[in-house]
């Protein structure tokens, strides 16, 4: 990834400490300076408007004010990509929620190798982050009401998913559309182990669907939404007219593990034309090739449009190499997947 200019990054967090760890490790890549610090959010809403960050990552535990109620009163008026800093808690989706773009665990600070890959992944993350457009915040409202009586035969259908940065939010708006009847999903989101469950159980407490981390023998059922563990692959085997889940450990496939082009290969393969592949917001490429597959079996493909990513980055991909049948915007894709199911 190429940059004309430094990264702007203002880091706020209300520990001295790991403000100091933060910014000296983000610094350390020629492409990111750190402009500020801010010990607490209304020290960081007058660094923003001194600095004009290009980038803030901000904590969800603060004094004063919580990261998530902050944001959620910050973007209106001073829209910004914004990573998320937290301890492993479901509160990051609350953050998500708010108008961030992504979220980063919090490393124990006593782990000098914990420290070192947190650096790693923020530095990635606010490179993505730069990319990113805030106008997703202005939230498109769902044109079509699907009814759950809708005619289809959902045994041997089967609807896989994939999505990067910006994609829980992404995926909840998707999955917040459709109704039990629809047939079994499978997904793939990048995400980091133990979020994948919280993940999971948040969807499950919100959406109409039984959502859960996948596990190895799990079949995939009429109305059921199965997510992909942050650290496994996972593929589906047809058996008889079902289809049984696969997860597995194995290195990074198109950069990432979970990978989307693991599991689109495998739909390719196991469900052919009885599958729909969707490739939703996110940056880089994992998942065109998959789903360029999936298309060359007679699986019928769907790519979220630039307007409404965050970052058109896989969706692009796989559009520019012939994988999308259909393009739509976020608030569309689940009446264009019914439509399809039909």
């Amino acid at each position: 990834m190429q940059f004309r200019r430094k990264i702007r990054v203002l880091v706020v967090d209300d520990s001295i400490v790991f403000r100091e760890v933060l910014s000296r490790g983000i610094s350390s890549d020629l492409n990111i300076e750190v402009v500020a610090t801010a010990n607490d959010p209304f020290d960081a809403r007058d660094k923003i408007i001194q600095y004009r960050p290009d980038v803030m990552t901000c904590d969800v535990e603060m004094p004063k004010m919580n990261g998530i109620e902050f944001v959620r009163r910050l973007m209106p008026q001073y829209p910004l990509p914004i990573i998320m800093v937290s301890t492993v808690s479901g509160a990051v989706f609350d953050g998500m929620n708010a108008g961030a773009v992504d979220f980063v665990a919090k490393p124990d600070v006593q782990s000098v190798k914990g420290v070192e890959n947190f650096i790693n992944e923020m530095i990635s993350k606010i490179k993505i982050a730069s990319t990113a457009k805030t106008s997703h915040l202005k939230k498109e409202s769902v044109l079509y009401k699907i009814h759950d009586n809708f005619n289809i035969d959902t045994n041997s259908r089967i609807i896989a998913i994939g999505a990067s940065t910006g994609g829980t939010e992404a995926i909840y708006s998707v999955l917040k559309s459709l109704p039990k009847s629809t047939p079994g999903i499978v997904i793939v989101q990048h995400i980091p182990p133990v979020f994948s469950r919280m993940f999971a159980e948040r969807l499950n407490n919100s959406t109409q669907l039984e959502v859960k981390e996948a596990q190895t023998g799990d079949w995939v059922e009429k109305g059921r939404v199965l997510i992909a563990p942050g650290n496994q692959h996972m593929k589906i085997k047809k058996i008889s007219d079902k289809y049984k889940i696969q997860c597995l450990e194995g290195d990074k496939v198109s950069g990432h593990c979970p990978s989307v082009d693991i599991l689109f290969e495998s739909v390719a393969k196991e469900a052919g034309s009885n599958a729909i592949g969707v490739i939703l917001t996110g940056m880089g490429y994992d998942g065109a090739k998959g789903l360029l597959s999936m298309k060359r079996k007679e699986a019928r493909t769907i790519g979220q449009d630039e307007k409404s990513s965050v970052v058109y980055g896989m969706p692009k991909v796989a559009f520019n190499i012939g994988a999308v049948e259909k393009q739509a915007s976020l608030s569309n894709i689940p009446q264009l997947i019914y439509k399809m199911l039909g």
